[in-house]
């Protein structure tokens, strides 16, 4: 038998592996209560937690396991599973598709069917399936922001040298961040030779670019003195503005400013009247300058 024939023999025997196509959601975190804090987390801050409840169907089928959101976790793991049953999803993974929701939620069923403590597999395109719309129980997401990464480890975990070493390393990439209390999905930061403040938009892109332009137009887009409007960002489907902040500020000092630029905001955003011509010029520069997340 020849070569050729041998070949295709064999391609008529072997099935076909069924190709996953890749989809792609603008707003993978749409309905959710807590859309801006979503993107936040992913998109923002570098260390923090908060608790997810699993629906009713989904305790059922595997037992009230203990599941936490993480905005990292060791070496951008998708999941891992803890010795005494807990699991760990992570939003800033490696290897992602076009549907965020579908990747965490696939991460979240597979780190459930794998054994406590075992090493979670997930594959790169996970298919047709769950979104995080479907298998949790939705509600604000009570939010701790950590310092460093310890809370990825067992009691005693580290004191091995190895762990240990590790941690200080995913640690040294933190830069201070604070959540703010005076608007939703607001984050101060600090990183070398400046800070900023930023937040997540909850309104549709064009009305809330529609607020800001009449902002702008007014003169109104700061945060106060040496404050300047660095520009906006697009992440899943909603805007993030930007302020530069003096270094030495402390955190603190910016929520009563943030509080009065939130109410600006959000009459900007009831004004129904289209735009004036000082408002699609501003409109303009702001589509001008926006930034690149990473």
């Amino acid at each position: 038998m020849s070569k050729r024939r041998k070949n295709q023999r064999v391609g008529e025997s072997t099935p076909k592996r069924e190709k996953v196509r890749d989809v792609f959601v603008p707003r993978p975190f749409e309905g959710l209560v807590d859309e801006p804090e979503w993107i936040a987390l992913r998109e923002l801050v570098p260390a923090a937690s908060a608790p997810l409840r699993l629906t009713p169907e989904l305790i059922e089928e595997y037992g009230d396991r203990p599941v936490t959101l993480a905005t990292v976790l060791p070496m951008a793991a998708p999941a891992m599973t803890k010795p005494d049953g807990r699991v760990f999803v992570g939003l800033q993974r490696h290897q992602q598709s076009g549907d965020v929701s579908r990747d965490l939620a696939d991460a979240l069923i597979s780190a459930l069917r794998t054994e406590p403590g075992g090493q979670v597999s997930v594959p790169p395109l996970p298919g047709p399936g769950p979104r995080l719309q479907d298998i949790l129980v939705d509600g604000p997401l009570e939010i701790s922001m950590h310092d460093g990464f310890d809370f990825w480890l067992d009691p005693g975990a580290a004191d091995d040298p190895n762990v240990q070493a590790s941690l200080e390393r995913a640690n040294s990439a933190i830069y201070p961040t604070v959540k703010l209390a005076a608007a939703r999905a607001a984050y101060w930061c600090q990183v070398p030779e400046k800070a900023h403040v930023r937040m997540v938009l909850p309104e549709d892109e064009d009305a809330a670019l529609d607020a800001l332009s009449r902002l702008g137009a007014a003169g109104a887009l700061t945060l106060g003195d040496d404050t300047k409007f660095a520009g906006m960002f697009r992440a899943h489907g909603r805007l993030a503005p930007v302020w530069d902040l003096p270094e030495n500020t402390p955190a603190a000092e910016w929520e009563a400013p943030l509080a009065e630029f939130a109410k600006r905001y959000a009459e900007a955003v009831a004004e129904q009247a289209p735009l004036d011509a000082a408002g699609r010029r501003s409109r303009q520069g702001l589509l001008g300058r926006q930034l690149t997340l990473r």
